[in-house]
């Protein structure tokens, strides 16, 4: 913990944090499901857990949240419309946009005033539910087709206080289809009305393989797009960013790079 979140720590900003997460506690069902994540297994595979929260990938991370939290929350700037709405993609399949989506998630989590939800909307390849071991729980797709599952009987609590998941959901015939649906509109809608104080992070297809992944940008109010640094050629940087709704708020991280900037490895952000 830096001297800075030490002081503020001592001030009162833990009551605080604590006052949020019962905030958004009250607004969920009770006995809403727990599932803990693999934090020492997540940790391992170079993934950004609570416990490395003073170290070079979690520095990174905070630069990379701080404009998505302004412009979700309108701290210094006027706040974009539906900004806690936050899709991650990439132009194509490798990039690394789950581990973008699922340290961005657990970076924001470790925020003072909000909660985080991270959902798995990869319905083909469903990267970030299989990662945190949530196979066969209900989850998007549940709630847009079929019975039409509540969205209070999919959101799941995990071990990190502040930080909630949707998984993917079961396999449906026409799975890829459902995030083009009326369903996944209203769902998105109701996210943002019911949780207007928590940031909703959606892992999504990559925008130049599913036709799907476009449609989103217009549900959302930020974009992320994770480019694979040495991979990416810029021709397709521009193609996929031509799919995004040219009204959202737009960055790029850059991943995989080896610049050694603060750390080992260098993510950018930027507007599109």
């Amino acid at each position: 913990m830096s001297s800075i979140e030490k002081a503020m720590e001592r001030s009162g900003a833990g009551a605080r944090a604590a006052t949020v997460e019962r905030l958004a506690a009250g607004r969920e069902r009770p006995e809403l499901p727990r599932h803990d994540l693999p934090l020492a297994r997540l940790r391992a595979q170079g993934y950004l857990t609570p416990e490395e929260s003073d170290g070079p990938l979690a520095e990174q991370y905070r630069a990379i949240k701080r404009p998505l939290l302004m412009n979700a929350f309108g701290r210094g700037a006027l706040p974009v419309d539906g900004g806690n709405l936050i899709m991650v993609t990439s132009a194509a399949p490798g990039e690394g946009k789950t581990f973008t989506a699922l340290n961005l998630a657990m970076s924001m989590a470790m925020e003072l005033d909000h909660t985080v939800l991270v959902v798995d909307a990869d319905l083909v390849k469903p990267s970030l539910t299989e990662l945190l071991g949530l196979r066969g729980r209900p989850g998007l797709t549940d709630a847009l087709a079929g019975d039409r599952v509540p969205l209070s009987e999919i959101i799941v609590r995990t071990n990190v206080p502040k930080l909630r998941v949707i998984p993917a959901g079961r396999t449906y015939p026409n799975s890829t289809e459902l995030l083009a649906s009326q369903a996944m509109r209203a769902l998105t809608q109701e996210l943002a009305e019911r949780y207007p104080d928590r940031v909703v992070l959606f892992d999504t297809p990559p925008l130049l393989a599913a036709s799907q992944a476009s449609i989103l940008t217009y549900l959302v109010g930020q974009v992320v797009v994770v480019v694979e640094a040495g991979r990416t050629v810029q021709h397709v940087v521009k193609e996929a960013l031509g799919l995004v709704d040219s009204s959202k708020a737009v960055g790029l991280v850059l991943n995989k790079s080896h610049e050694r900037t603060r750390g080992d490895y260098y993510y950018g952000y930027g507007e599109a």
